[in-house]
Order: C-alpha cells, then structure tokens, then sequence
C-alpha cells in the first residue's frame, strides 16, 4: 500500500543518537598476526567490512555476512564484541550521520576468489600496528592495538 513505511527502529532517533552498525574484525596468525582492512567504496579510506543491522539476523552474523560481501571472507566470528568505535559516515549529499560501530573479532578461514563487491574495493593484510596507523579513527586504531595483545595470550 501506498504511505505504509516498515520502520526497523521504534522510531526516529534523536538527532543526537548515534546509528548502530556491526563490523567484522578479521585476523589470520600465520607467520605473525595480521588483520584485515578493505577500502571504502566512496572515500578510498582503510576501514573494517561493516554494515548496517539486518532485520532478524544477530549482530555478528552481520559482521560475518559484512565481511563475506566486502572482502570475500569466511570464517568464525566471536558472538561479542570486544568494542565500538564512532564515526561520522558521509552520504552522497554531503551530509554526515553519526554512527557506532561493534566490532566482532573474525578468525579468517578463506577469502573466496569471487565476491560481490570485489571490484569496488581494495583488500589488503597489515601487522596490527600498521593497520592501526591507516585506519582515521582514534577508538578504531586503539582497539586494533588492543586485539593484538589479547589475542596472542588466548
């Protein structure tokens, strides 16, 4: 029917409130530890596969299926979050929306050949530290910095 809106939320947010999206840390331990970033579509700039919530699907199935989309990658994604980070998303029209991130540590088994946003994105694997260091957002790099230690005492 014409005028009819299915609205996900109860509501509109307050303008204040930040929207919520769920992002997939993926990590490899081969010869060292090393975490995944993919590029933006629209700025270029090194983030982690994330998206908005799926009506129905739990949040680190999000990161999960994110991390698939963007980057190609299965794997084993942790149930919680080790943190969130914030982050002004920029739109088309120049407007920004503020929004913060759960990140879901993503223990990386395979990167498929093909996946459907393969060519508009780059990929690419980084030492945590350098990863950290290319990444725009402060609570982002720290808690890049924070999984490495963590992970290699688990």
């Amino acid at each position: 029917m014409a005028g009819r809106r299915k609205r996900v939320t109860g509501g509109d947010p307050p303008a204040t409130a930040a929207r919520q999206q769920f992002a997939a840390l993926p990590f490899r331990d081969g010869n060292g530890l090393e975490v995944m970033l993919v590029t933006s579509r629209e700025t270029r700039r090194w983030v982690l596969p994330k998206g908005w919530p799926i009506k129905g699907m739990k949040p680190h199935s999000v990161a999960a299926r994110e991390a698939m989309e963007e980057a190609g990658l299965t794997g084993k994604v942790a149930k919680e979050p080790i943190g969130s980070y914030r982050y002004i998303k920029r739109l088309r029209n120049g407007a920004g929306i503020a929004c913060e991130v759960g990140v879901f540590p993503m223990a990386v088994e395979k990167q498929r050949r093909n996946w459907p946003e393969r060519d508009q994105r780059a990929t690419s694997w980084f030492a945590p530290q350098d990863a950290a260091a290319l990444v725009d957002e402060p609570e982002l790099r720290d808690l890049i910095l924070g999984f490495a230690p963590a992970q290699r005492e688990s």
